[in-house]
């Protein structure tokens, strides 16, 4: 009874506002002290969990995608996509979707997306004739969309967690990330048909421009995930070959970054990182108790003798994924909740990788929902609306994400089939 209110009371801590890794950390104190355990078992751990070597990714990766946030680079890659599908019924809604997917996957989806893109793609989907509630839906729901894309770091966390090979994770999000997309996308131009928002004329010669103008930026997914896929160098190879070319490519070759502005943006990204590590370091101690206190299994036995369909129990999961997608930080949500989750999903028969997908979906899913996704309160500061507002603007983008996660969930194949 003690444990239990000692426990209620951490999480009262974590819902007024106390850091993440305050109340992991003392929760894991306190319950290795309270089972005789030497604390010195949390310190292990977090040094275990820091000699990693594909930690290194975290850091290096998130330093490239803050690099190419402060740089010209969304304005390229917008120019890009308008002159490649500006021509389809509703291209520029298309635009933004792709574009979002693919700055949050190189940034790591910590609200970078709707902060750095929001203030470009809003007025130009009104000056196109795009209604303000579509707009905002849509922009508001893509803050999290490229989650499923490598290198997103959600991904790399996930597989550390979880003891799963980073470049079948990476592979696994492929086909469920396009399907999101694919789906988002049939709905933005069935909404442009109905409403009839003009579309822009093919030039080929603002392709041929656009494209000379990003030439430098355009293969770095194509070298990087190339040599990953190919096994030609590793996730942490990877992350560092990102990293100098992008250091590369803004600083010395566009000039977008200067020299001066270079500390500011490695303090930034070094925040965000030093905040995710010692969330993970804490949160791997507190795991290390709950495995030996055998938490997961009693868990498991509690499934067992009330839910026997492994059907019925996906439906479970995912409405409390969900419910922890709208009210955890994505990272915060991955250390604490995948360690409980992942036996137990192993004992009704579903792959881990396929777990780690249904996983991230649903984070990416529940940053948008009312009322505590962190999506809409990004949006609402960035784009001066009421929350309320972005509620009702949501509302037809989550019914279709709520439609793609239950194929992703219940088609395996989708998540595991390139990678057998």
């Amino acid at each position: 009874m003690t444990t239990l209110l000692i426990v209620i009371f951490f999480l009262a801590l974590l819902l007024i506002g106390v850091p993440i890794f305050v109340v992991i950390a003392g929760l894991a104190l306190y319950l290795l002290f309270s089972s005789h355990i030497d604390i010195s078992a949390l310190i292990i751990e977090i040094h275990r969990m820091a000699t990693t070597p594909v930690l290194v990714a975290i850091p290096l990766f998130t330093f490239a995608g803050y690099l190419l946030s402060a740089s010209g680079a969304p304005n390229r890659l917008i120019r890009l996509s308008n002159a490649m599908l500006g021509w389809l019924p509703g291209g520029l809604s298309v635009i933004a979707l792709v574009t979002c997917a693919v700055f949050t996957a190189l940034t790591g989806a910590t609200g970078l997306t709707i902060i750095a893109l929001g203030g470009i793609l809003l007025p130009a989907m009104t000056r196109g004739r795009y209604s303000e509630m579509f707009s905002l839906g849509l922009l508001t729901t893509s803050g999290t969309l490229g989650l499923l894309f490598p290198p997103s770091l959600p991904l790399i966390i996930y597989a550390i967690v979880a003891k799963v090979r980073i470049d079948h994770l990476f592979i696994a999000g492929l086909l469920p990330g396009l399907l999101l997309i694919l789906l988002l996308s049939s709905f933005s131009i069935y909404k442009s048909v109905r409403t009839d928002v003009p579309r822009t004329r093919f030039e080929f010669r603002e392709l041929v421009g656009a494209t000379r103008e990003i030439l430098w930026e355009l293969p770095l997914p194509f070298v990087v995930l190339g040599g990953i896929y190919s096994g030609f160098f590793a996730v942490s190879e990877a992350a560092a070959i990102t990293a100098v070319y992008v250091l590369v490519a803004e600083v010395v070759i566009y000039r977008d970054i200067g020299f001066r502005q270079l500390p500011g943006i490695m303090k930034k990204s070094m925040i965000l990182v030093g905040g995710i590590l010692i969330i993970l370091g804490a949160a791997m101690g507190l795991t290390n108790y709950l495995i030996d206190a055998e938490i997961p299994m009693h868990l498991l036995d509690f499934f067992r003798a009330n839910i026997e369909s492994r059907v019925v129990f996906l439906v479970v999961l995912n409405l409390f994924l969900l419910a922890v997608g709208c009210t955890m930080g994505i990272f915060s949500a991955l250390v604490v909740v995948v360690p409980l989750l992942a036996p137990i999903a192993e004992a009704y028969g579903i792959d881990p990788i396929h777990l780690g997908i249904i996983f991230l979906a649903n984070l990416e899913i529940g940053a948008s929902i009312p009322p505590l996704g962190i999506n809409l309160f990004i949006a609402g500061m960035r784009f001066e609306k009421p929350i309320l507002r972005l509620y009702l603007a949501c509302l037809p983008f989550i019914v279709i994400l709520l439609i793609a996660l239950a194929v992703i969930t219940y088609v395996p194949w989708l998540s595991l089939a390139l990678i057998n």
